[in-house]
């Protein structure tokens, strides 16, 4: 007997966690309300006091779970026997991250420092087993390069990959990116970044 596909969508939760995110890209954390969270999600602003306890736990759990997935992401893709392959993967999974979900991107980049101090250790700490993956990384493929130079070099990448959400069309985009365009951005981000790790020993 065949087994019907899973067809349920997204939980009220998870709607909510994904118009934060939204709207705080584009307006910044202070500059939306419970109020203007509940219109996004078809609620009123007190209703959502029964899934978050208020804005900072949402942020919370939003920069929390982007971070516990990037880091389960990169540690998925350092197991390569060539650690150059590893190092590409990295790379792409990269990109594919800030591509699909640039909201995400911009919260993490700006409104970290509008957590309380405990969740933004947790996010620190998970941003900076991140960051090794890639230095470790890094110095399988150059094993000269000492660990501080090699960790400048992760983050000037994640500089560069990090900006996309910054660049049209993404940073001025109400909905998906255009697939139009996408790929061949990705290229160029592929390319610069490669690059920039290559070039690391000099």
């Amino acid at each position: 007997m065949a087994v019907a596909p899973d067809t349920a969508g997204p939980t009220r939760r998870e709607q909510i966690l994904a118009e934060a995110a939204r709207l705080f890209a584009r307006h910044g954390f202070h500059g939306v309300s419970i109020a203007d969270l509940g219109a996004a999600v078809g609620v009123s602003g007190p209703a959502l006091y029964r899934h978050f306890p208020g804005k900072e736990a949402l942020l919370a759990e939003m920069l929390i779970d982007i971070s516990e997935r990037l880091l389960g992401g990169g540690r998925a893709r350092v197991h390569h026997a060539d650690p150059r392959e590893s190092l590409a993967d990295l790379v792409d999974f990269h990109i594919e991250f800030t591509t699909r979900e640039p909201e995400l991107i911009v919260v993490q980049d700006r409104d970290l420092a509008n957590l309380p101090e405990e969740p933004r250790r947790t996010v620190r700490r998970l941003q900076r087993t991140y960051v090794e993956l890639w230095v470790d990384t890094l110095r399988r493929v150059h094993p000269g390069v000492p660990p501080a130079d090699a960790r400048t070099v992760a983050h000037g990448v994640f500089g560069l990959l990090n900006s996309t959400p910054y660049t049209p069309p993404y940073s001025s985009r109400a909905e998906q990116p255009p697939v139009r365009g996408a790929d061949a951005r990705a290229a160029v981000l592929r390319r610069m970044a490669l690059a920039a790790l290559d070039a690391a020993p000099a």
